[in-house]
């Protein structure tokens, strides 16, 4: 068993930042979100806020993964905002570790629900591409992963689609909400 801690980032873990906004910029920009480096760096450093939460993946020295959350309608619900996995340890239970602890603090902070969003920028779905303004619910009903969209990795653990933002990301290209009630 790997000897994975799951520690509160704070500013003066530089190095560890770093690693944190790397992973985000490597593991997403393909993707279109966090395209340079920089960007990455500074959505690590918006995560440091007092009010909002980050939280790392580390073996021994090296973060491999993190989990961030914004408190929204006075902290009775938080987004999950982001979750990233090295490539090299995704499948392994480590995203599923950090949604259970963020699910934890969210707890002890006395919220009530976690929500998230992760768009569809890739035809990974049966979403993308078609007019959901056309029969919507029944769209969400019968929704399909076509090529590993995270979403299915959110509903084993609980968590349920509460909505589409259609167009979100360009025409045909919509934005996946999600959310699970934890208090």
């Amino acid at each position: 068993m790997i000897n994975l801690q799951i520690t509160q980032l704070t500013s003066a873990m530089t190095m560890a930042a770093d690693q944190a906004a790397t992973i985000l910029h490597q593991v997403l920009a393909p993707q279109g979100s966090w395209e340079t480096l920089a960007e990455a760096i500074q959505e690590v450093q918006e995560m440091l806020a007092p009010e909002r939460m980050i939280w790392v993946a580390m073996i021994h020295e090296e973060v491999i993964g993190w989990i961030g959350g914004v408190p929204q309608y006075d902290g009775n619900v938080w987004e999950l905002h982001p979750l990233v996995v090295k490539p090299a340890w995704q499948r392994q239970g480590i995203g599923t570790r950090l949604v259970r602890h963020f699910e934890q603090q969210v707890q002890e902070r006395g919220g009530f629900t976690i929500s998230l969003c992760s768009d569809d920028k890739h035809n990974q779905t049966s979403l993308a591409g078609i007019d959901l303004y056309d029969n919507l619910w029944e769209q969400i009903r019968t929704i399909r992963n076509l090529n590993r969209h995270p979403y299915e990795f959110y509903q084993k653990l609980g968590y349920i689609i509460i909505g589409v933002m259609p167009d979100a990301a360009g025409c045909g290209k919509p934005d996946i909400m999600m959310g699970k009630r934890i208090g």
